[in-house]
């Protein structure tokens, strides 16, 4: 006796993701490694010797708190944007684009006091070039994201963010969250390798 059915597979699931969190997530990745490969390239010309010793400049301490404190003010965004609290949203994304604003403000004042100091970009020994391109590209990425904070809140000022649409917001504190992550494995690396 021949049975006239077929079993059925149910199609497997693929892993899917939006196309634009997949480019941030790869853009990310990108960005991980520029700063994995300086890093790594400092740790290698530090070996080598002849390698200044300065203390960083104090204002990296209080930077370094702002960033902490946006990341925060960020994800209070995304939970408030759950609940369709736009006002909440907007107010969130404001207090956190004012800290990054801060945060630039504070990262330049210590390159200005390294400056005021005699450590300059060029002319100096190879550890203050390090630092500053370190500082500098890591200044450049926020200024990015301070952008895709003003789009975002603009959206949310067009009610295009909300809890049935979120994805520009999770892109948005994704990102932020990264840089902050960045800068503090950053601010620790320079702490524990400055010497």
């Amino acid at each position: 006796m021949t049975s006239d059915f077929k079993i059925v597979e149910e199609p497997k699931k693929t892993l899917s993701m939006h196309p634009q969190k997949f480019a941030l997530w790869l853009f990310m990745i990108t960005v991980v490694m520029i700063f994995a490969s300086l890093t790594s390239a400092y740790i290698v010309r530090q070996a080598e010797g002849n390698w200044l010793v300065f203390d960083l400049p104090q204002t990296f301490w209080y930077s370094t708190a702002l960033i902490a404190v946006s990341s925060v003010t960020m994800h209070w965004a995304y939970l408030a944007a759950k609940k369709d609290n736009l006002d909440m949203v907007k107010a969130a994304i404001i207090i956190t684009t004012i800290l990054g604003v801060l945060f630039t403000a504070g990262q330049y004042y210590g390159w200005k006091v390294l400056a005021e100091e005699g450590y300059h970009f060029v002319g100096n020994n190879v550890s203050v070039s390090f630092l500053l391109v370190l500082v500098g590209l890591h200044v450049v990425h926020l200024v990015s994201g301070m952008i895709v904070l003003l789009v975002t809140l603009v959206s949310t000022f067009k009610y295009k963010v909300h809890s049935k649409n979120l994805n520009r917001l999770q892109m948005c504190v994704t990102y932020w969250h990264f840089l902050g992550g960045l800068w503090i494995y950053l601010f620790i690396f320079l702490l524990l390798n400055h010497n």
